[in-house]
């Protein structure tokens, strides 16, 4: 038996979460010190454009791809390549502090692998949905559809928790409710652009996915739509 002393004040991370969030916070770390001279020398200034260029996500590239039949491997990475890309420190930090909270609340339920698969599929999910239902030129970059994609996956195994001990389970859906709600009210204030459809594009699929990665989930679902 662990003496309380020897325990932990902490609980450990998902190895997964932690290797993603060092992976966003690092490549920002390099692309920040880069455009104030610290490392990379005068070129450094341009990191972040060069790579925007190189793998954000871009609606027309997906357009011409889908028109020519040539699906270049160059272009489909950019469906996992976007999510570390950002536009500031700030976007950056805000996504890799919303990727621990919920990757280590999603990955200690379902496990690393699965985590990740949420993280990676609703970043393809959100990046579908962007491309299929906007037409925008604007490129899309950031991990905020991965990060919804993991808020979806907990959103279910919240909604199973609720219909397991009786509750309301539309109680499940709050907090993407109440965030949606937030990039609402920015929007309106101080504008935006469409990429608030990726997000949910990302939690719809994470949603989904969950279902598929949690022992028992299709039996859950098919005993809810039997109940009515």
């Amino acid at each position: 038996m662990t003496h309380p002393h020897n325990e932990s004040p902490v609980n450990p991370l998902p190895p997964a979460v932690a290797a993603l969030f060092l992976l966003v916070l690092g490549i920002e770390a390099m692309f920040s010190l880069g455009a104030r001279g610290f490392v990379g020398g005068p070129g450094a200034v341009g990191w972040r454009l060069a790579a925007v260029q190189q793998y954000a996500f871009s609606g027309e590239i997906f357009d011409f791809m889908v028109e020519t039949g040539r699906w270049s491997l160059e272009h489909l990475f950019r469906f996992v390549a976007y999510p570390f890309v950002h536009a500031t420190f700030t976007h950056a930090l805000v996504s890799g502090v919303m990727l621990l909270a919920l990757g280590k609340m999603v990955g200690e339920v379902i496990g690393n692998l699965a985590m990740v698969a949420i993280f990676f599929v609703s970043a393809i999910g959100g990046a579908l949905l962007y491309a299929l239902a906007m037409d925008d030129p604007q490129p899309l970059i950031g991990a905020f559809p991965p990060v919804y994609g993991l808020i979806g996956g907990f959103t279910y195994l919240l909604w199973v928790r609720i219909g397991m001990m009786g509750g309301p389970q539309i109680r499940a859906f709050g907090l993407i409710g109440v965030l949606l709600l937030i990039q609402l009210i920015f929007g309106l204030f101080f504008g935006g652009g469409n990429d608030w459809v990726a997000d949910v594009g990302g939690f719809v699929t994470g949603f989904v996915l969950c279902i598929v990665l949690v022992p028992g989930g299709f039996t859950r679902l098919r005993n809810w739509l039997r109940r009515d």
